[in-house]
């Protein structure tokens, strides 16, 4: 099975609690050790973990753990939340040789209250965006059969997106793939994963399981990115 993960230390959720209430400069800075030794570490190892399970159904999306997991500091340019750090930490994968915004991927957050995990593509560009829908205007049914599975609709449910009010241009709305042509992005995300979890070894093999059953669905999405017709047999093990 490879590398083991234990679970967060007790200590990692206690500092992303207290983060929570004290998201401030002043009170993170002279706790910046814990967060690196009681968060940021354990996150990677729990990335390194994963990583050596996706050897058996996911080679392609093995992704260094420095890369995979996002930086604790918030974006505030854009945002009226002006508060510096993330309350949580999260880690996402994508395919080797593709970039992580602009192709599908495995997605995964941990905070004191709440385990995410995701998978799919987000807010694709222009490009990216019809390339899929005539992907999916060719082969509706082969994504049917997929989010169909017993598996990850038990695991993750179906489709969580927004849909455009009518088909996009150069798209028939009697096509039979116009209601999934209309979504702006395809994406999986559940977040009923039990948080006591956090700081048990049970976390690695509940998000490994989840990962293994949206692995079809991540790689149906980037195949017409990479241009290739034939799934690898690999992503289906």
């Amino acid at each position: 099975m490879g590398k083991n993960f234990p679970g967060f230390p007790r200590e990692g959720i206690i500092f992303l609690r207290g983060l929570k209430k004290n998201n401030k400069r002043e009170w993170f800075q002279p706790r910046k050790e814990i967060f690196g030794s009681q968060v940021k570490a354990p996150m990677e190892q729990l990335v390194d973990a994963i990583n050596a399970r996706f050897v058996r159904f996911a080679p392609h999306y093995i992704t260094d753990p420095k890369k995979a997991v996002y930086r604790i500091y918030r974006d505030t340019r854009f945002s009226k939340d002006k508060t510096p750090y993330k309350t949580h930490i999260a880690a996402s994968f994508s395919r080797a040789g593709m970039e992580r915004h602009l192709s599908a991927g495995f997605y995964f957050s941990v905070a004191p209250d709440e385990i995410e995990v995701a998978a799919g593509v987000y807010m694709p560009g222009p490009g990216e965006l019809r390339s899929i829908r005539n992907h999916l205007a060719e082969h509706h049914e082969e994504f049917r059969e997929i989010l169909r599975a017993a598996t990850l609709r038990k695991l993750m449910g179906g489709l969580w997106a927004q849909q455009l009010s009518r088909v996009p241009k150069g798209f028939s709305p009697d096509h039979p793939a116009a209601g999934l042509i209309r979504y702006k992005h395809w994406t999986l995300f559940d977040t009923r994963l039990d948080p006591a979890l956090v700081i048990t070894p049970q976390l690695l093999p509940e998000l490994v399981k989840r990962f293994q059953a949206m692995a079809p669905f991540v790689e149906f999405l980037n195949l017409p990115l990479i241009g290739k017709r034939a799934r690898d047999p690999l992503g289906d093990l």
